[in-house]
């Protein structure tokens, strides 16, 4: 019997019919799967793919070039795969594709976070899962190709004949307008190439503007003369998104808590006004945030915060420092070096080990921010230094995965911070509590109510004429507690004592209160140092 008959033989027995019926479903999901999972459904697969014809036609090539030509369609195939992966990831938590010039490092922030919430044994078994699901998905395309190959092989004539009806069919359903007649892994492959080669032409030109402001060589007598003497903190709130107040499960309680805020410190004697700020990120990476509100540059990638933290650009905190005041970074989240804090200019920066906590951590928040304040307070404030303060600080306790729930205490029981150990280890872990969808909305908003009830707390015990707080919502949560809005809008809030604050930024026209106004003004978050800058140094 001759070797191709034998062969074509072969390949009808049942086991090597149901391998190359498992071959072609994998190519074909490969071609049509979305890249959202929000998206899956029976009809995401209700499609004509273009690629699935054009691929058998190349798979007729024999030989040596064949050979090469298979494996480089395994390859593309492959990364077409992980691409599609790794987009449905990145939409569940940054509510955007994946970029593969600026999302790589997010493996490492990954790990840590893992690491935290889980144990270092989940944070590798977890990084050998995803290591090997990559390895696996490359074996199996070069695999999967293979058995086509040999399928195409054993006939070629027919299957040559086919695949140019196929592709004849498809071009006449696509003319016709026929919305299921698809190229989606083409599209999908050139948007990800495309996305690419931006990246990298968006940081060329980033590189070309990011030493280019105004504010650079102005002098300090000039600035922030309406804020003369007065302590100014900047304060960032984890996931402190516009979903609290316009998602109803949350708004109904959060409204609310924000009008009951307003009140407390009125009843104190502090002034508040609220609007939005768009945010350049959305479900995590909050430095670009920061970097955006400080640098006045709009700081959507790794990459283009890497080029700001080498420029010249002066911050937010650069500025007042000129200016005379003494300024200050808090930032409990950082536990090792952080050489980024040279670029913003601090005269003292407490990460995690400055700050002391002797407590146990909140799974992922290394302390909770009523301790974070606290420290602020009696290593700052209560110093009473010949010099104004101007501080950045990041709070901590409404970053996922929100569990336990912190509480306030009273503020001469915080101590050194080991009070808040029985809390800190009682409750659910992250584990039993993300089996939960309701339950995490749920801790996720009490998280955030504990953080205004903080900063609220804060100000009635250790406020005076002379605090001027400013605080920005650094990004909406990740989009599986916002149901994958679009919208990347945070709340912002200024609170002080002095009218004179609020009659500067009369023209901002911000709501009063501490609950913006549905049509509160919105802003890009790139331009609230400049507006700062202009308000407060006429």
């Amino acid at each position: 019997m001759p070797r191709e008959q034998h062969s074509a033989r072969s390949l009808l027995s049942p086991v090597q019919l149901l391998l190359t019926l498992a071959a072609i479903c994998f190519v074909f999901l490969a071609m049509v799967i979305p890249n959202r999972i929000t998206w899956l459904d029976a009809m995401s697969f209700a499609y004509l793919p273009l690629e699935m014809f054009v691929l058998g036609l190349a798979l007729l090539v024999p030989g040596i070039p064949g050979r090469a030509l298979r494996a480089v369609l395994a390859l593309f195939l492959a990364a077409g795969v992980v691409f599609r992966i790794a987009d449905m990831v990145a939409f569940e938590v940054f509510s955007r594709p994946f970029n593969p010039v600026f999302d790589t490092y997010l493996l490492a922030f990954g790990f840590d976070f893992l690491k935290s919430s889980f144990g270092i044994i989940g944070a590798v078994v977890a990084a050998i899962l995803v290591t090997g699901l990559a390895a696996a998905i490359i074996l199996l395309a070069f695999l999967v190709l293979a058995r086509l190959h040999r399928v195409v092989r054993s006939a070629p004539r027919a299957t040559g004949s086919a695949m140019l009806v196929g592709l004849i069919i498809w071009g006449g359903l696509s003319a016709a307008g026929w919305p299921r007649a698809s190229r989606y892994f083409y599209d999908q492959f050139a948007m990800h190439v495309a996305s690419t080669f931006t990246s990298i032409a968006d940081l060329r030109d980033f590189n070309a503007v990011v030493n280019i402001d105004a504010y650079a060589s102005v002098p300090g007598d000039t600035l922030f003369g309406a804020l003369e003497g007065k302590d100014v903190l900047v304060v960032f709130i984890e996931s402190y998104g516009r979903t609290l107040v316009d998602k109803a499960e949350y708004a109904q309680l959060f409204r609310p808590s924000l009008e009951a805020a307003t009140v407390k410190l009125s009843n104190a004697g502090y002034l508040s006004r609220s609007a939005f700020l768009t945010s350049p990120t959305v479900g995590g990476i909050s430095w670009l945030a920061h970097g955006t509100a400080l640098s006045g540059l709009w700081i959507d990638s790794q990459v283009r915060y890497d080029s700001l933290m080498m420029s010249d650009r002066p911050s937010l905190v650069r500025l007042f420092q000129r200016a005379g005041w003494r300024t200050v970074g808090v930032m409990p989240a950082i536990s090792l070096a952080w050489p980024e804090g040279e670029y913003f200019g601090y005269d003292q920066l407490y990460t995690a080990p400055e700050l002391d906590y002797r407590g146990a951590p909140y799974n992922y928040v290394t302390m909770p921010d009523q301790f974070t304040l606290a420290q602020f307070q009696k290593f700052e404030r209560d110093a009473a230094g010949d010099k104004p303060i101007m501080a950045e600080i990041a709070l901590l306790s409404s970053h996922a995965p929100w569990t336990p729930v912190p509480t306030l205490i009273p503020w001469e029981d915080v101590g050194d911070g080991t009070v808040f150990s029985e809390e800190a280890t009682a409750g659910d872990s992250p584990e039993v509590v993300w089996q939960d969808r309701d339950r995490v909305l749920k801790q996720f908003r009490e998280c955030i109510e504990y953080v205004i009830d903080s900063l609220v707390s804060f100000t009635e015990a250790f406020g005076d004429e002379d605090l001027v707080v400013l605080i920005i919502g650094d990004h909406q949560p990740m989009p599986y507690v916002t149901d994958n809005t679009e919208n990347r809008d945070v709340l912002t809030h200024i609170i002080a004592r002095d009218p004179a604050v609020m009659a500067a930024i009369e023209d901002w026209q911000w709501s009063e209160g501490m609950l913006p106004a549905d049509d509160a003004p919105v802003w890009r978050m790139d331009t609230v140092r400049d507006r700062f800058i202009e308000a407060f140094s006429r």
